[in-house]
């Protein structure tokens, strides 16, 4: 056995070297000059504060918050047809008792009633948002569709 034949059961860790160009750019991750680019860099409560306020995730396009909501679960009216009897009430909760739908994300997901199929029971729709041609074959069926309440998605698009 010699010394250039011996060998580390266990390589040495080697830290990454920070602030030294390569793949992170000019600055290397460590911020712009001054206070945050001096090492062990502390940010004071002021600064901290002041930054929090900038809006963050630039550049992911204006609607970047419709990826957080439940998206409408479309329901045909030909569905309707096949599972209900006439005189009933549609709402997301008798949707979910027929098992038209299911819960998405644990909770009772927002229902949009779509005008293809014919309509030949009266039905009276509460609580789920209706397009213009299907709520014309509802009313002309003889049924009826309760004003839904404001869903917080159309709220949240009104805001902006």
């Amino acid at each position: 056995m010699q010394f250039h034949t011996l060998k580390r059961t266990h390589k040495n860790k080697t830290s990454a070297q920070v602030g030294r160009g390569g793949k992170r750019g000019k600055t290397s991750g460590r911020g712009g000059k001054g206070q945050t680019a001096r090492a062990g860099h502390r940010m004071y409560p002021q600064i901290r504060d002041m930054i929090k306020k900038i809006p963050k995730l630039r550049g992911r396009g204006k609607q970047s918050f419709k990826s957080f909501q439940i998206p409408f679960i479309p329901i045909n009216l030909e569905t309707l047809e096949k599972v209900y009897l006439a005189g009933s009430t549609v709402s997301p909760e008798t949707l979910m008792t027929a098992k038209v739908i299911s819960l998405a994300s644990g909770k009772v997901p927002p229902v949009k009633i779509l005008g293809r199929g014919s309509l030949t029971k009266k039905l009276t729709i509460s609580g789920c948002a209706v397009s213009a041609s299907a709520k014309l074959a509802i009313e002309k069926a003889g049924g009826s569709v309760m004003a839904s309440p404001v869903s917080s998605q159309s709220k949240r698009s009104e805001v902006r």
